[in-house]
This record gives C-alpha cells, sequence and structure tokens, in this order.
C-alpha cells in the first residue's frame, strides 16, 4: 500500500504540476506518506495488541500458543536476528499493556507472584523470558527474595554485608542480579518489590563465631542454631535472632539499606516471629520457654522494671522460672521503704511498706503479672525489630509491608503460639500480607483467616493476603489457585491484592532449568491445566514463613 501511495505521488510530481507548485507539493506529499507510514505501523501494533488482549482469558493470562511465539521470536534475537529482536520487544511491550489493561478490567487491581532469583537467572536472556512468563500469568507486581536462608541478593564484589551473596561465581561477581531483576519487571510495567527475611537471619549468621552470643536464647540454655541442629524447630536452615541485640540490629539495618539502594517499588518483611517449634515446644507456657534469655533481652526485660523491688522479682523470676513466698519477703526486706513492686503497666494503687498483704497472698498475682510482662517484652522485641527495618524504607518513599501468619499470635490454654507474631501489634502504617495457607479441603478456612485479619484492620485496600498453591492444580486437600481467587472475590471483593507462593510451583520443569542452568524444553499447558482442575498433582507442599 505504502510503495503504490509513493508511486502516485512521484507521477503527479512530474507530469501535472507546474513547476512552481512543486516545492509545495513535495513537502506536502512527504508528510503525507509520513503520516501514511505512522497510521500502518500504529494499525499493525494495534492489531498485535488486541490480539495479545483477545488470547487472555479472565484471569489476564495469555495463551500458551501466544507465549509461544513470543519466546520463539526472543530465542531468535538471542542468535543475532535483529528483526526478530525487534519484534519481540514490541510483543514483550504489547503483553504488559494487555496485562496492564486487563488488570484494571478484572479483579483484582494487584496479582502478585512470590519470587526466588537464582545465578542461572543471569544467562543471556534468563531474566527476559523470566519476566516475560510472570506476565504471561496475569501478574503486574513481582515479589522478588531478596534477603533469605542466610544468603543476600547483592554483587559478591559490592556486598557490604556479613551474609554471603547468592551469586559466587566469579564471572558474575560483578552483576547486580537483584537491581537487574527489578529492571526487567519495570520494563514490562511490572511492580517490583524485595522482599526480606526478618529475625530470621540464617543458618550462616549462626555459624559465625562472633555472631553466635547474638542468636536468641531460652531459658534452657539453648539458642535458636541449637533447636535448628537438633530437630526441634520448623526448618533446619532457621536461625534467628535476639530482636534486642544491638549487633543484630546494626547488621540488618546495613542489609536493608544496602537493598533499598537499588529503588525497589516496595519492602516486604517475613519471618517477623521466633522460630515455630514441633510437639509440645510449639506453645510458650512457661517464661523459660520464651526467646528473651539472651543477654541483651534479658538486660531489657530487668530495665522494665520501676523500681528495686520490681527488678529484683523480675530477676527470681527469670532465673527460677517461678516465684515463691520467700522471694517475695525477702525482696520486702531488701527494698523496706518501697511499696508494691512496679514495672512497666503495672500501677497499683500506692500502699505503705506496713501495710502490704502477707507474701503468700501477694505471690500468685504477683507472678501471673510478671509471666504475661515477660510476653509482652518478646512480643515488643518482635515489633520494635520489624518497625526499625521497616521505617527505613519508609524514610525512602518505598511502600512497607509485614508477612504473618494470621493465627500466629494465638492464645492456646495457658501459653501462646511458640511463633509470639502478634501482627495485630504491627505499625498502622504497614500494608499487611496475610498467609492464608489453611488446609481443610476446600476454601472456606482460607477465607476465614482473611477475614480475620479484615476485622482487625480498618482498610482493606492494606490487607493482601497470600495464597498457595498452583494454577490448575488440586493437590491433596489444597485447592488449585483458580479454586481460592474465585471463593476470595465471591466473599470478600473488597481486596484489591492478592499473591500467590510460589513462582517456583507454577512451572516445575522451567524451575528446575533455573535452578541447574539446564533447557526446558517442555512447556506447561495452561489451557489443559484450567480445565483439569481436580486432577491433582506431586509436590505441591507449604511450611510457610
Amino acid at each position: 500500500m505504502v510503495l503504490r501511495v509513493k508511486q502516485i505521488v512521484r507521477k503527479l510530481y512530474r507530469v501535472w504540476l507546474p513547476q512552481r507548485l512543486k516545492q509545495k507539493w513535495l513537502r506536502i506529499a512527504v508528510l503525507s506518506c509520513f503520516l501514511l507510514v505512522s497510521l500502518h505501523s500504529m494499525m499493525a501494533r494495534s492489531t498485535m495488541a488486541q490480539s495479545a488482549a483477545a488470547s487472555m482469558n479472565r484471569f489476564c493470562q495469555i495463551s500458551e500458543v501466544e507465549a509461544q511465539s513470543t519466546e520463539s521470536l526472543r530465542l531468535a534475537g538471542l542468535q543475532g536476528d535483529e528483526v526478530s529482536q525487534r519484534q519481540y520487544e514490541m510483543r514483550s511491550r504489547q503483553h504488559a499493556e494487555a496485562m496492564r489493561n486487563c488488570r484494571r478490567t478484572q479483579w483484582p487491581e494487584n496479582q502478585a507472584v512470590w519470587l526466588r532469583l537464582y545465578p542461572c537467572d543471569l544467562r543471556p536472556g534468563g531474566l527476559d523470558t523470566l519476566m516475560d512468563r510472570i506476565v504471561n500469568l496475569g501478574y503486574n507486581q513481582v515479589y522478588i527474595e531478596a534477603f533469605s536462608n542466610g544468603q543476600v541478593l547483592l554483587p559478591k564484589n559490592d556486598n557490604p554485608t556479613v551474609w554471603p551473596s547468592v551469586v559466587q561465581a566469579e564471572e558474575f561477581a560483578d552483576r547486580d542480579l537483584l537491581a537487574e531483576a527489578i529492571a526487567a519487571a519495570r520494563a514490562r510495567s511490572l511492580d517490583a518489590y524485595a522482599w526480606m527475611f526478618t529475625l530470621n537471619f540464617g543458618y550462616s549468621y549462626g555459624q559465625r563465631s562472633d555472631r553466635r552470643q547474638v542468636l536468641a536464647r531460652n531459658g534452657r540454655g539453648s539458642d535458636t542454631l541449637d533447636y535448628a541442629n537438633n530437630g526441634k524447630s520448623g526448618k533446619s536452615e532457621e536461625v534467628f535472632i535476639d530482636p534486642y541485640n544491638r549487633v543484630a540490629q546494626q547488621d540488618y539495618q546495613q542489609m536493608v539499606q544496602a537493598v533499598l539502594a537499588r529503588k525497589p517499588d516496595g519492602a516486604l518483611y517475613d519471618y517477623v516471629r521466633y522460630p515455630r517449634l514441633v510437639g509440645g515446644n510449639s506453645v510458650a507456657s512457661r517464661v523459660k520457654d520464651l526467646w528473651i534469655y539472651g543477654p541483651a533481652a534479658r538486660q531489657a526485660l530487668v530495665q522494665r522494671g520501676t523500681n528495686g523491688k520490681g527488678r529484683a522479682l523480675i530477676q527470681r523470676f527469670m532465673q527460677q522460672g517461678y516465684l515463691t513466698d520467700t522471694d517475695v519477703s525477702q525482696t520486702d526486706s531488701l527494698y523496706p521503704s518501697e511499696g508494691e513492686p512496679l514495672w512497666q503497666s503495672r500501677t497499683p494503687a500506692p500502699v505503705a511498706p506496713d501495710d502490704l498483704a502477707p507474701a503468700s497472698e501477694r505471690r500468685p498475682g504477683l507472678q501471673l503479672e510478671l509471666w504475661r510482662l515477660s510476653v509482652a517484652h518478646a512480643i515488643q522485641g518482635v515489633v520494635d525489630f520489624l518497625q526499625a527495618g521497616a521505617t527505613s524504607a519508609r524514610q525512602a518513599g518505598i511502600p512497607a509491608g509485614a508477612v504473618f501468619f494470621p493465627n500466629g499470635n494465638r492464645a492456646i490454654g495457658n501459653g501462646y503460639d511458640s511463633r509470639l507474631q502478634h501482627w495485630n501489634r504491627f505499625p498502622e502504617w504497614l500494608d499487611f500480607h496475610p498467609m492464608a495457607y489453611a488446609v481443610c479441603g476446600n476454601t472456606n478456612c482460607i477465607v476465614d483467616e482473611i477475614r480475620r485479619v479484615l476485622n482487625v484492620r480498618r482498610n482493606p485496600a492494606t490487607v493482601k493476603p497470600a495464597l498457595a498453591g498452583a494454577w490448575g492444580i488440586t493437590e491433596r486437600e489444597r485447592p488449585s489457585l483458580e479454586a481460592q481467587m474465585d471463593a476470595l472475590q465471591r466473599s470478600l471483593p473488597q481486596l484489591k491484592t492478592v499473591s500467590h507462593f510460589s513462582f517456583d510451583w507454577l512451572d516445575a520443569e522451567f524451575n528446575r532449568s533455573r535452578k541447574f542452568c539446564s533447557s526446558a524444553d517442555r512447556r506447561i499447558d495452561r489451557e489443559v491445566l484450567l480445565r483439569s482442575e481436580d486432577t491433582g498433582a506431586a509436590g505441591v507442599e507449604v511450611e510457610g514463613n
């Protein structure tokens, strides 16, 4: 069409026009040709964009045919075909635009996926194909694991932290996988968040001789590394620190600042808790069960006493795990000018020393109050540590959120869930990311967990639940992601953001290729999966964070 227009213009110019009009006509003709070419290009791009949009399903996922066609262009471009490379770049932008438009019209507004990166992602084209697949699956946000399991996603040659870098190969020692992943995500209109563990500093940290005293310790003389080694905690690679320890605070802040320097679109704080213990240890019902016996935490608890009697009884309670009548009477004798023992939050009516009730009458109440003080102290350490880390993001203008289990703050009998994850006391300015991983054979328990959080939060837009599972797969008693998403849309349509844990589960073959630098020749056919939700599949389990 464009060639024919040029021929007509050339004939008119040579034969029919007087000389004095040729210059003016030439300008008009050139402009007309330019406009026609531009219009033709725009129409072609619009047609391709409409094709991408038309191939999407109700979850904003691009069809396998469209995705494979784009991948073929990427591979050809990687081999030096410049035309294919330009077509791939155009197609990638169109897919991103189609996904963005779809998310504006489909529930939820934001659909996110949790992502772990591997050194193999630094292969040529690795991040491109990874982020393409994330877009193809209907996601417009990606939560990139930046600090986990005792490793940090910083370049080996630019890592100011105490943790080893994820990428250790010398050939990639200067490559910044986190920064490159953020850039690749943004090129496809994906919001890229940095996902960081909080109190769980990882096994490698516990192995350092200069950091052993930083670990959280209970009243039985064990620290969290001991529990990791003897199988008493949930995972062997999990080692938790004493949140009151200054060295831990400084190490963590240094890591957070280095990650935030990559300017992610958000920061997520995970493992905001103590270890998940097994068996009878999963319930903390005595003061010696609490992780408050490290030097820093212990000193901070004693300092919560506001008079001599209060501090003395706190020390005795921690040492013995209980109070005796003798403890109370001896403390009265040590501080004869003081009335009631005092500590933070304890404000009894003033009583003269001579008017105090007998020690035997006062002891049970004092012991109960000291137990509650000790639990509150353990919880406050977690909350304060989170707030300090998240404040760094807030000061940088980066949205921050906390990741937690909705049932992590439960009271169980006379004790508490050993994780002491009291998310109801987290700062109000944080987004809440409850991990709704409950398993009951249907979606009811999942909806109930999220509703429990919504009953506490005033603004439902700040509640952004995480679901576990895979598209098209019902595993054991865990429904497919489709079933879970449909249940949330029916029951909790006020939600604006939902995330899925994790990308590794969505395409196992591709994930193996990323882990071991192999090729992933086999592709998952999403259309087949979506037609067979109840067929079952192997390997989908959740231990949670």
